[in-house]
């Protein structure tokens, strides 16, 4: 990596505990990633970005707002990023996935909350994540209460405006979400002094379709036996989807499906056709969390598919690029994304029946859900997933945990005794 330094201290970061930070992750992505055989080639593009993930794309930023461009952050795939483009702004993913700054983050939180909550905070307390620091503003959601209350206590550190998720799927909350996502636009508009267009979306629209349809065909790819590509890398590249620029990494995951399909013609694998099948279910998992990923593979078994908004949820179901107006192309946005399956909604039976689907799709011999700590409605919500799997059939295995290392050897006993109870 270049020497980012003077870039990272006119950003305000905090030099010592970032340095920290940034010395920690390189064993841990070893360990995870660089250890794993017969990877595809093409994985080196990605490896690269993670490498530069606080350096290349950072610097990249701040020649786009040099430029007079504004960067958009955010945590949720609720957020359409179809209309920051269109007002030609960059919309990117923000720090979490790790233990940080609880010490600041206890002061104004409680002890007690969900780790994803208490990691962007503490990410954004500490001055150790340069995407927050180069953020004109962050957008928030209501798809939890302490996201909803945490992003009112973030807003006196950084400007944040928060979208109102319906819900329930009614045509009264299509309507309010609809409304929700024009407010958005004007409040995108209002930031980066630039007129929405009909054409500026449509062309928006395409763009994110098409980064959409690549990682769509890399999940379809993953059907196959054997699995050309592991799930710790297939993840990899989902957690990057929110980070890289759009253009670019679109190209790259249509390069890495080209040599995939290669290894699909040649009956290459990067596990035996007979390893277990698993599909991954659950709350999202932000770099660098990947223990339960790396645990589920060091047992043999394969990760299939993520049902998760770190997978499936981020990039199934595309925009329409016919609309005719901006009224169109607006309500196409709101029937989209008010289709994501999230654990928000009530009653939620759309996430449990594709997972089902998801199943047979990807012939999956087991489900393993994965809950954050203090995630009420993902840790709620995994009792109908696992009475859905049991009348189904389907092997199910229920994990909770959160970012620390301490409970690494008693799940490693429990996924691979499910594991091998799949075999």
């Amino acid at each position: 990596m270049s020497d980012y330094r003077k870039m990272w201290a006119d950003l305000g970061l905090d030099l010592d505990a970032h340095d920290q930070l940034l010395q920690a992750l390189p064993p841990t992505y070893h360990d995870v990633y660089l250890t794993q055989t017969n990877r595809p080639q093409k994985m080196d593009y990605f490896d690269f970005v993670v490498n530069e993930i606080h350096g290349l794309r950072i610097q990249e930023l701040q020649q786009h707002k040099q430029q007079g461009g504004k960067v958009i952050g955010t945590f949720c795939v609720f957020v359409p990023e179809e209309i920051v483009r269109s007002a030609g702004g960059i919309c990117i993913g923000l720090c979490s996935g790790l233990e940080t700054g609880s010490g600041e983050v206890e002061k104004i939180l409680p002890r007690q909350i969900c780790p994803l909550i208490k990691s962007f905070m503490g990410f954004k307390l500490g001055k150790i994540c340069p995407y927050f620091e180069s953020c004109d503003l962050v957008v928030g959601e209501t798809t939890c209460d302490g996201k909803k209350k945490a992003f009112e206590l973030l807003n006196d550190y950084i400007p944040v405006h928060v979208m109102e998720t319906p819900q329930m799927k009614r045509e009264r909350d299509y309507k309010l979400w609809l409304k929700e996502i024009k407010d958005f636009a004007v409040k995108i508009e209002d930031i980066t002094g630039q007129k929405i267009t009909a054409a500026s979306l449509k062309q928006s629209i395409i763009d994110t379709n098409a980064k959409r349809q690549a990682l769509l065909r890399l999940a379809s790819l993953r059907r196959h036996k054997p699995a050309p590509i592991s799930g710790k890398d297939s993840l990899l590249i989902e957690q990057i989807a929110m980070y890289d620029d759009v253009t670019r990494f679109t190209q790259k995951v249509n390069e890495l499906c080209d040599e995939l399909e290669e290894r699909i013609n040649s009956g290459t694998g990067v596990a035996p056709a007979n390893a277990p099948r698993i599909i991954l279910s659950g709350t999202p998992m932000a770099i660098p969390n990947w223990k339960v990923p790396h645990i589920i593979e060091s047992t043999g078994a394969i990760i299939v598919a993520e049902e998760m908004c770190t997978g499936l949820r981020y990039f199934e179901g595309l925009v329409p690029e016919d609309a005719s107006s901006l009224e169109e192309a607006y309500a196409n946005l709101a029937q989209r994304y008010l289709n994501i399956n999230c654990a928000v909604f009530t009653p939620n039976n759309n996430r449990t029946q594709r997972l089902m689907e998801l199943v047979e799709e990807y012939q999956a011999d087991g489900v393993i859900h994965v809950s954050l700590s203090f995630c009420d409605p993902y840790s709620i919500e995994a009792t109908q997933v696992e009475k859905a799997c049991r009348q189904a059939g389907i092997p199910i295995l229920k994990l909770e945990t959160d970012y620390g290392q301490e409970d690494t050897e008693q799940l490693k006993t429990r996924v691979e005794a499910f594991c091998e109870m799949l075999r």
